[in-house]
């Protein structure tokens, strides 16, 4: 091997090396829900404070047993903030918003749902089931915010798929776009690596 060769291989070594480190970097959660089961990557590096403030949710367990309360095909499926009665379940204090972090709300990719104020996100989360540039950061106003993205499905992408066709209608307190049979969010739990 010459010495070109070598410095090849350490080079491509160590690519590959910074690669599997980057890629391993990003914590995974699996979500087991009535209807299958998906794994979502998040990006800490890019939404800090959205990510710990999902997986404060999801290692506290307060999404186990919520449902998928808003199912717009074509649009979104929106969970994590109320039990089969509709009860709301219990949230922190709001977070800052991270739309101006890069990431688009495109397909499969998940972001937080908040009210018309910007900065008011707390347990909801919503996966995109189309690219939805109209939620994604255009300015920091009111109208431009956008929407934080900080994780996507990236297995299980045809159960986001199967949500998204469910028949909808009025339930508890929303007046449509609620799925007609539940669609529960049974467990969340974040993937320990090994």
């Amino acid at each position: 091997m010459t010495f070109k060769n070598l410095l090849l291989s350490i080079a491509s070594l160590a690519l590959v090396f910074q690669f599997q480190l980057a890629h391993a970097a990003n914590p995974k959660v699996k979500m087991e829900t009535s209807k299958g089961t998906m794994i979502i990557e998040l990006y800490p590096d890019k939404a800090p404070v959205s990510v710990e403030n999902f997986l404060s949710y999801v290692n506290s367990g307060a999404y186990d047993g919520t449902i998928f309360h808003r199912v717009i095909k074509g649009f979104m499926n929106q969970g994590g903030g109320f039990t089969p009665d509709y009860k709301k379940t219990d949230t922190k204090d709001p977070i800052k918003n991270e739309a101006d972090n890069g990431l688009k709300n495109l397909e499969f990719t998940v972001a937080m749902a908040r009210t018309g104020q910007p900065h008011s996100a707390t347990n909801q989360f919503f996966i995109n089931t189309n690219d939805n540039h109209a939620l994604d950061h255009t300015g920091k106003s009111m109208r431009g915010w956008g929407y934080t993205v900080f994780g996507k499905v990236i297995e299980g992408q045809n159960i986001v798929g199967t949500i998204s066709r469910a028949a909808t209608g009025p339930g508890g307190p929303f007046a449509k776009d609620a799925p007609r049979t539940q669609i529960v969010i049974t467990k969340v739990t974040e993937i320990k690596e090994k």
